[in-house]
């Protein structure tokens, strides 16, 4: 018997995300997922008169074809995923993966030619600046397994986070605060182990409500390019390249992360080595506040943990064309902090002003984002 869960999912993929129109082309790509679920969004493309077209992937057969890299084989694979993407409208990521350490291993240089010349050339370059795209993580049981629930709790939380959340509410509700982002000029964050201040003047902002990431609630800036100073601690676990990083503390100085260090030294020594990836993976490529009501514990999956309520998140590399710095690099890291006081609390401030404490915005125009009224 098919899943209603499935069909409803489908249904906000199609016409809440990308809109689909009749006559366009749609690209899904589909790591891991369960094959009924790929059916019915199918089904829901064409039934808007959409076009899917459709390649299915494992993360095991993409790790080894990543591990034997060379340059000429990505940079003909790019070619040939470049000349698809430049011809469809929309774009679904669809990523599961049934170990969420596979990429843990894959050699730094392999990797890196990967990022380089796949990844930021396909999905950078064209991706993410001409098609309505989005992207989604799928529940599998690695991943109940790092949010310390069981498999079927997780299955009912993750429907519930991605297809239970009224988006068109919280579109409505993100607007004074994408207002006041885009008309600050300093910002200030305080919390255990952070001072960190930069600018976001002229940069404008962007709130997200279902139509770029499933699950969603946040509205992201960037600092201008050479306005942070100071030290900035991470209190949640981030995964990159398939490998888990504690503690992550960074130092700014004009921009630049000029010192970074993790919790055990081989993860400084991997921190480091990303770090060094391009002349732009130093520099900040956006900055973000989340407010997802059902989100709100760290599960090591960044589409998740960045939606945290209560929550921002802090990325070396990549800038968005829209709401960005001119930054560019091959790394795009999204680092999360959650400031509500289970996690040790915390303030944001814009020129001079508290906006947020402890995690719940305290201006009246901003407290239709709590969670206690985002999600009623």
């Amino acid at each position: 018997m098919k899943d209603p869960r499935f069909t409803e999912l489908a249904k906000i993929l199609v016409s809440h995300s990308c809109k689909v129109q009749p006559g366009e082309k749609v690209l899904i790509e589909a790591f891991d997922i369960p094959a009924d679920f790929t059916v019915e969004l199918i089904k829901q493309i064409a039934a808007a008169g959409g076009l899917p077209v459709v390649s299915t992937y494992q993360q095991t057969v993409q790790r080894a074809l990543i591990s034997a890299a060379s340059e000429a084989q990505m940079k003909f694979i790019a070619d040939v995923e470049k000349r698809r993407m430049e011809g469809v409208q929309c774009y679904m990521g669809l990523r599961g993966s049934n170990n969420i350490s596979e990429m843990g291993d894959v050699p730094k240089d392999r990797m890196s030619l990967y990022e380089k010349h796949w990844w930021h050339e396909v999905h950078s370059e064209v991706r993410v600046k001409k098609t309505k795209w989005v992207v989604l993580r799928w529940p599998s049981p690695s991943m109940a397994q790092a949010a310390g629930m069981s498999t079927e709790a997780f299955e009912d939380f993750y429907f519930r986070v991605c297809s239970g959340v009224d988006y068109a509410k919280m579109q409505r509700e993100s607007e004074p605060l994408a207002a006041l982002m885009a008309s600050t000029d300093q910002v200030h964050i305080k919390g255990p182990g952070t001072d960190l201040k930069f600018s976001i003047k002229g940069i404008g902002a962007s709130p997200c409500f279902g139509d770029r990431n499933i699950p969603d609630g946040e509205c992201f800036s960037c600092p201008t390019k050479e306005s942070c100073e100071g030290v900035i601690q991470f209190n949640c676990e981030t995964m990159y390249r398939g490998t888990i990083f504690n503690g992550i503390r960074l130092e700014l100085k004009n921009g630049k992360i000029v010192h970074a260090a993790a919790e055990a030294a081989d993860q400084t020594k991997k921190l480091n080595e990303i770090l060094d990836s391009d002349a732009g993976a130093r520099y900040i490529g956006e900055w973000s506040l989340g407010y997802n009501p059902f989100v709100m514990r760290p599960m090591k999956d960044i589409l998740f943990d960045e939606k945290i309520a209560g929550s921002f998140h802090f990325t070396p590399g990549q800038a968005y064309e829209h709401c960005g710095n001119g930054n560019k690099s091959q790394i795009h890291w999204d680092m999360v902090c959650i400031q509500r006081p289970d996690f040790g609390g915390g303030e944001i401030w814009f020129d001079g002003k508290l906006v947020r404490k402890d995690g719940l915005f305290v201006l009246k125009e901003l407290e239709g984002l709590n969670p206690e009224r985002l999600g009623a």
